[in-house]
């Protein structure tokens, strides 16, 4: 899945939709590992957390896009690539989902939502984003998140 939209063509807020009552933190900790992540133009370079650097096979907290796609599944990369550029020369939401594969052979999904904005001057702008990491195998794979 690969899905990029205008900035504004977002599904407008409902009333009370951001209310904290109506969200199920619990549920989405028990199924998932989430982590925000951030990327400055003018740098070019993508802020990440410990654990979706670790995921991601990164040692430090900041990387450029191509050190961090390296690990998707290979029939992703190129799609996931045009996703992040289309969304670096328009302000716009986009979410994307993929497979890590580690050096060692496991397989992570990964689910991806982001957008960008401030781009009205050349080499200026952000992303922000957060990484979803599902807690469960992948068929013929070892679970690599787990409790902690």
């Amino acid at each position: 899945m690969f899905k990029i939209a205008k900035a504004n063509a977002a599904v407008p807020l409902m009333t009370g939709s951001l209310n904290d009552n109506h969200q199920n933190h619990q549920m989405l900790a028990q199924l998932s590992v989430s982590e925000s992540w951030t990327a400055d133009f003018s740098t070019g370079l993508i802020c990440l957390s410990k654990w979706s650097a670790m995921l991601h096979g990164i040692s430090a907290d900041e990387c450029g896009l191509l050190n961090l796609i390296r690990c998707y599944d290979t029939k992703d990369r190129s799609h996931v690539l045009e996703l992040f550029e289309k969304a670096a020369t328009h302000s716009s939401s986009f979410c994307f989902s993929t497979t890590i594969i580690t050096r060692n052979g496991f397989r992570q999904p990964l689910f991806c939502m982001g957008e960008s904005s401030g781009l009205e001057e050349k080499y200026s702008g952000r992303m922000a984003g957060v990484f979803i990491f599902p807690r469960f195998k992948l068929q013929d794979a070892t679970q690599i998140t787990s409790w902690q």
